[in-house]
């Protein structure tokens, strides 16, 4: 069995993930900023007497970094695998979101997942054996108002994968991106309450998005099954979508020209959500308005 790192692990996805690798045997470090939130992991290990251990770790700091991934090596020896899930959200057009919040997004969903991967890599390369599972969004594949911050921090961590894959490839170290669509985490639950103050209407549109698609909630245990057949299976493949949504999303935008997809999220209310209708299947429209028809 593999021992295996994955980062913020205290809820949503990589609390799932976590559980999931653990009851298969794996040696799970389940790392979170801060371990004092991992109560409900804290029982599961407790009630089902699971390998995992909670280790402090903030993505953002160097030395956190540093401190965690020293400790585990101390006590292991080596990490088998990766998985960079730890992921913070921010919505808004581009005009309004704060400039810090368009930091924030990179320096947790891109800077995070790199700085981990550096501090694994050459004791991966040495070993000539590895993997490494960045965990982005389709969002990571498409871009669309109002997620600007949240998409160019996904785009940039789908690219240095890329990028690393082809580097790392002669070690033996495999590299797979994860891209969920919309999963019943708490931040896409946080996604779904509208914004009223925007001179934007794709703020609005985008929560009434997420509303419906969680009317059939995914749970998160869809991406932690993905993520542990990847590292039990030896895939080389480079691109995991996830979710019921999640392929048909892609479809969608990749039949679309670059101007089709501009146009779709630049048109008013109506053509919006009658587009998301009529091609994807998924009414949207708020329910007043969709009675109102």
């Amino acid at each position: 069995m593999s021992n295996v790192l994955i980062t913020g692990c205290s809820s949503g996805i990589g609390l799932a993930t976590a559980l999931s690798l653990a009851k298969a045997g794996h040696n799970v470090y389940a790392t979170m900023r801060n371990p004092e939130k991992g109560q409900i992991l804290r029982e599961k290990i407790a009630a089902d007497k699971l390998p995992i251990s909670i280790v402090a770790l903030d993505v953002d700091s160097d030395d956190s970094v540093a401190k965690a991934f020293s400790q585990i090596h101390s006590r292991t020896g080596f990490i088998d695998a990766l998985v960079n899930n730890a992921g913070v959200d921010y919505v808004g057009a581009v005009e309004e979101l704060p400039f810090e919040a368009f930091r924030a997004s990179m320096e947790t969903n891109y800077f995070g997942a790199l700085r981990c991967i550096r501090a694994c890599l050459s004791q991966m390369r040495e070993r000539r054996s590895g993997c490494i599972v960045n965990v982005t969004s389709i969002a990571g594949r498409l871009a669309a108002a109002p997620m600007a911050a949240y998409t160019a921090s996904k785009f940039a961590l789908e690219a240095v994968s890329e990028a690393l894959a082809q580097e790392v490839k002669a070690f033996n170290i495999r590299v797979a991106i994860v891209e969920p669509g919309v999963i019943d985490t708490a931040m896409a639950r946080r996604a779904e309450e509208s914004v009223t103050e925007t001179h934007y209407p794709q703020t609005e549109r985008f929560a009434n998005l997420f509303a419906a698609s969680l009317a059939n909630p995914t749970p998160p245990t869809a991406v932690a099954e993905k993520i542990r057949e990847i590292i039990e299976s030896g895939t080389w493949k480079l691109r995991h979508p996830v979710g019921p949504d999640a392929q048909g999303f892609l479809a969608w935008r990749a039949a679309m020209s670059d101007e089709e997809w501009i146009n779709w999220g630049a048109s008013d209310d109506d053509a919006w959500y009658a587009r998301l209708l009529r091609d994807f299947g998924l009414d949207a429209r708020p329910k007043k308005k969709a009675l109102a028809s």
